[in-house]
């Protein structure tokens, strides 16, 4: 809540979209956080599908070269030294199945799996972006109406379409 409420300022539906971008909070923190104001499940879900995805190409693209800049400096190196260890680890396992497991990466509302997570592995493994991106896109999706079916129930959910 903290987060939202420096946010705050520029409306509940801005500061919900802005969350969403944000890495680890992703649309993962931000549908609960949208169910908790009270914001309709199809604005949340909107605007947090919106935020989580905007950063994705821009990480696609210079995901990798953003990771070694971090590493190579003294104060961030040893945390994003490991964070590459841990996400090529999660990659391996997730990508067995090719693209579509990185799709199945990207769904599961688990921390350290998001949209982020996953656009930094295919910067990581070279996927392109025609591939990639569609699997992201897709993957946040599912966790978006996951995340939105838990936060609002699934009978509100329901009346809703």
């Amino acid at each position: 809540m903290e987060i939202l409420e420096f946010f705050s300022f520029l409306g509940q539906e801005a500061a919900l979209f802005i969350v969403s971008m944000l890495p680890i909070v992703e649309l993962r923190g931000a549908v609960p956080l949208g169910a908790a104001l009270g914001i309709p499940w199809e604005t949340t879900l909107t605007l947090a599908l919106l935020g989580n995805l905007l950063p994705v190409p821009l990480l696609i693209l210079f995901g990798r070269k953003i990771l070694k800049w971090l590493q190579s400096t003294k104060r961030f190196g040893p945390f994003f030294r490991k964070y590459e260890e841990k996400l090529v680890h999660k990659a391996q396992s997730a990508l067995k199945t090719s693209v579509m497991g990185l799709c199945l990466f990207v769904a599961i509302p688990l921390p350290g799996t998001g949209a982020w997570s996953g656009a930094l592995i295919a910067a990581l493994l070279d996927i392109r972006m025609k591939y990639a991106l569609p699997a992201i896109v897709l993957g946040v999706l599912i966790a978006g109406v996951l995340m939105t079916l838990g936060s609002y129930g699934f009978v509100s959910f329901l009346s809703g379409i």
